[in-house]
C-alpha cells in the first residue's frame, strides 16, 4: 500500500503490517483514504479528528446549497382581469424568489369543453412573465379536469 504520513508527505510503498507500527508509533490510526488506487492509499491520521473534518464539510456543503420549491397558482378560465393580475403577481414574487411556479388552470362542469380558453390564458401567463421566467414545461392537459404549466426562473 501507499502510505502518507499525518504531515502530508508520501513515505512510499510499505507492507501493511509496517504501516500500522509507524501508525502506532506515532500514536495515530491508519486510514485508507482511496481503496479502489492500485496500490490502495492509506494516511497516518487522528481518526476521530478527520471523522469531525468531513461532518464539517459536509454541513457547509449542505449549507450552501439552494432548495427550489414548485409553488402552485390556479386560474379559472373565467378569471376575471384584477383577479388575474393579481394571480400573475404572484407568479412573479415566486420566479423572483428563485422558486419554479407551476401555474394550473382548473376546468369545472362544461368548461372543459372550451379547453382552447384556458390554454390561451396560461399562454397569456407565460408571455407576461417572459422576461423574469422560461417555460420549462407547455402547458397541457394533466388529468380530466385541469391544464398545467410550469415556469422556472431564467439563470
Amino acid at each position: 500500500m501507499r502510505l502518507i504520513d499525518d504531515n502530508g508527505e508520501q513515505l512510499g510503498i510499505l507492507p501493511i503490517a509496517e504501516a500500522l507500527e509507524l501508525a502506532k508509533s506515532k500514536g495515530l490510526d491508519l486510514v485508507e483514504v482511496s481503496p479502489g488506487a492500485n496500490p490502495s492509499v492509506c494516511r497516518v491520521l487522528d481518526y476521530g479528528k478527520y471523522k469531525y473534518q468531513q461532518s464539517k464539510k459536509l454541513h457547509e456543503a449542505k449549507k450552501k446549497q439552494t432548495i427550489i420549491h414548485v409553488k402552485e397558482v390556479k386560474f379559472r378560465p373565467k378569471t376575471e382581469k384584477h383577479d388575474y393580475n393579481v394571480k400573475v403577481n404572484h407568479v412573479k414574487r415566486f420566479i423572483n424568489a428563485g422558486n419554479k411556479a407551476k401555474v394550473t388552470m382548473r376546468f369545472r362542469g362544461r368548461e372543459i369543453t372550451h379547453a382552447e380558453l384556458g390554454k390561451a390564458m396560461l399562454e397569456r401567463v407565460a408571455e407576461d412573465v417572459k422576461d423574469i421566467a422560461e417555460l420549462e414545461q407547455r402547458p397541457r392537459l394533466e388529468s380530466r379536469r385541469s391544464m398545467v404549466m410550469i415556469l422556472a426562473p431564467k439563470k
